[in-house]
């Protein structure tokens, strides 16, 4: 991508709006935006010389097109032995909106499909009587809706060792094994999709992409609007602005900015941080012989962002294989953060929900203690638990990217620790900023057609508004998770838009 030098780009004192971070929140807001209000200014500040190198990066995120196909934790078994598939089901229809906004892009030769999406059969893969039992009636549940009508489950060798040989190479016939396929999935390059977003973006008139700038306070006006001062990291110059709406979407660094704003709805959030490492495949033999993202049953105490897979990525055009990820202790809110930026996070308002969220998640913090000390034939151990034959010589470790967990303040229990994501507006519609993680950048477009519901409530009730984002989201304003009509032909017209047929 192409930009002017950065002490060369001028910073225009007052933009319509600022969007804080070069990550595919960001990248999608800017977009939604600008295609319905083509007049807006809009600037955009990235503190890394790249777009997209943080949670966005294909290395520091799982890639997986969150569709909760494969993904055991989002559907949970209750105590009566039933499984709720009510939050697989929204983020299944979530994952389809995010697709037709995609094809929409790709229709108008905004973006190239190429470039992003890639099909990949999802899998879920267990192994004991009581996990197996558990994902034939997560089968039977999920089999009734249409978005999940397709898959397929066994426990036949052949079958499986079809689908998996990696997973099932090596291993005992004697074991209960199972499985469940989608072959729909797709592995998604949020940075390819994030960078082809904003190279169209930038090249559109008003709108100015700051790289190598740093927002480093917020602070309400006397007028209602926002001053921010933004400090640029190459001329070490500060630059002072004006703006009427700010959009905080920097991944772990959203939360410190989100408490410079001193806005009442930002109080009693903390953050939790949890790094992340991948095993990453170097033999191209092992690499071409799986295909697929086949998703485990998650350790107990462990975080969702945890869920092991053997996963097959398509990154930069190139094929590879990863495993994990391993989860560890950080203080860091983001890979190219600080060692304090966790105590920097802590104020008044917040230090007893994130004490309460620890005393309440004793577990998790063991858990994250033992993957911390880990050795590489611990985690070669872990891998064969998914791949039997798996050597370490064929495998390297690699940093993943940070996630910060949010932790927000309860009555009851003082403090509860958040596994999704959260969106924190200010009640005038000024100020919006995004929290968390998983399922995160697949449901981006759903995500943000929220923040917009909440910021522009008078403009998004226009006829105008309304029928731009009809445009640009065909099943907008209607359920893909009631209509079964309306969400098979969604998916057949993405589907064939995206090249995923």
């Amino acid at each position: 991508m192409k930009h002017p030098p950065t002490s060369s780009n001028p910073i225009h004192k007052n933009p319509d709006m600022v969007l804080i971070g070069a990550g595919v929140m960001s990248a999608t807001l800017g977009m939604l935006l600008k295609e319905l209000e083509p007049d807006l200014t809009i600037m955009i500040f990235e503190q890394l010389p790249e777009v997209a190198k943080e949670s966005s990066d294909a290395w520091n995120n799982a890639g997986t097109g969150h569709s909760a196909f494969c993904e055991l934790n989002y559907t949970p078994q209750k105590e009566d032995g039933s499984v709720d598939i009510s939050k697989a089901v929204k983020i299944a229809a979530s994952f389809e909106e995010s697709k037709e906004f995609w094809s929409y892009l790709v229709e108008q030769g905004d973006i190239s499909r190429g470039d992003f999406i890639h099909r990949v059969p999802h899998m879920s893969f267990v192994h004991g009587d009581s996990n197996i039992s558990y994902l034939e009636k997560r089968y039977a549940a999920l089999k009734q809706h249409p978005l999940f009508e397709d898959m397929q489950f066994s426990y036949e060798w052949n079958d499986l060792l079809k689908w998996m040989p990696l997973v099932m190479e090596g291993r005992s016939k004697a074991e209960p094994v199972a499985a469940t396929r989608m072959e729909i999935g797709t592995d998604v390059d949020f940075g390819a999709l994030t960078r082809t977003i904003f190279m169209h973006l930038d090249a559109l008139a008003g709108v100015d992409l700051h790289l190598n700038h740093e927002v480093r306070d917020i602070e309400r006006a006397d007028d209602g609007k926002w001053d921010l001062t933004v400090y640029n990291n190459i001329t070490h110059e500060k630059t002072h602005l004006k703006t009427g709406f700010v959009f905080i979407g920097a991944g772990g660094g959203s939360l410190p900015l989100l408490e410079k704003s001193d806005i009442e709805e930002a109080e009693g959030f903390a953050g939790f941080p949890v790094s992340g490492q991948w095993l990453r495949c170097t033999n191209q033999e092992v690499i071409d012989r799986h295909a697929g993202k086949v998703y485990g049953m998650p350790a107990v105490g462990s975080p969702p962002m945890s869920v092991p897979h053997l996963d097959t990525r398509m990154i930069g055009g190139k094929r590879a294989l990863l495993f994990g990820p391993y989860a560890g202790i950080t203080t860091k809110f983001l890979k190219t953060g600080s060692y304090w930026d966790l105590a920097r996070s802590l104020e008044f308002d917040n230090i007893f929900p994130m004490l309460s969220a620890g005393l309440h998640n004793i577990p998790l913090t063991k858990y994250l203690i033992h993957q911390a000390m880990q050795t590489p034939e611990d985690r070669l151990e872990e891998l064969k638990v998914f791949m039997p034959e798996a050597r370490l010589e064929d495998w390297e470790l690699a940093e993943a990217g940070k996630r910060v967990q949010v932790i927000k303040a309860d009555e009851k229990e003082g403090g509860v620790l958040e596994f999704g994501t959260e969106i924190v507006t200010a009640g005038d519609g000024s100020l919006a900023a995004l929290l968390g993680a998983s399922p995160g950048a697949s449901t981006s477009v759903s995500i943000m057609l929220q923040v917009i519901q909440r910021c522009f409530k008078e403009k998004i009730t226009t006829d105008k508004w309304q029928t731009k984002l009809r445009q640009m989201i065909p099943s907008y304003g209607q359920s893909l998770t009631a209509n079964e009509g309306l969400a098979l032909a969604m998916r057949a017209r993405t589907s064939k838009v995206l090249g995923l047929v």
